[in-house]
């Protein structure tokens, strides 16, 4: 079950995510999120590995997002899959791993290879995105990237196993946001 998390609140340094079973968490989101510094802080406040998801593209998928071209579904296969088989290799394990997962299919697809995934909606406005996207540097996804990230945009549905957290905020205070969510997040709810 989707729930949204929209509350400010500090990462407890002792707080840890209670779930039955450890679960590999996919923090997903539009390009600028903080997908990137989140994942790594949500990694380490539930003690368990990150992957990057951008590390899991091929050098063909980043020429082409570095020249501004969106990906088409074609492109996004072979990475989706080598998420999956990440994330499929962590099961029982836990962990946490990047990936915009735009779109339900991409979501199905990681779900399809890793049953056990949550996943965790970095959410905000178009222009508070935009702003951190023009303040970063060394990434290849560019600016004008963005209006396809947002037409392509299939937020969780209300039958997905994850939870929605706004990205307001430090890196810190969203990090804390989304281990309360993962906290209240309780897996056997259908």
């Amino acid at each position: 079950m989707a729930s949204t998390s929209g509350d400010v609140s500090d990462v407890d340094e002792d707080s840890e995510v209670v779930m039955r079973t450890p679960h590999v968490v996919v923090v997903m989101g539009v390009a600028g999120t903080g997908k990137t510094t989140i994942g790594p802080l949500l990694a380490a406040g539930l003690g368990v590995p990150y992957a990057e998801g951008d590390d899991f593209h091929p050098e063909a998928n980043i020429a082409k997002m570095s020249a501004g071209t969106p990906l088409d579904d074609a492109d996004r296969g072979p990475w989706l899959d080598a998420i999956g088989a990440w994330a499929h290799g962590r099961d029982g394990l836990g962990g946490v791993v990047s990936c915009s997962a735009l779109k339900r299919v991409y979501r199905d697809r990681l779900r399809a290879a890793a049953p056990g995934v949550v996943f965790v909606h970095l959410a905000g406005d178009r222009a508070l995105i935009e702003d951190r996207m023009s303040h970063r540097q060394g990434h290849f996804m560019p600016t004008a990237l963005l209006d396809s990230q947002f037409a392509t945009l299939e937020p969780l549905g209300a039958d997905e196993a994850g939870v929605t957290v706004g990205v307001a905020g430090t890196p810190e205070e969203i990090t804390g946001r989304a281990v309360a969510a993962l906290r209240e997040f309780d897996p056997a709810t259908p």
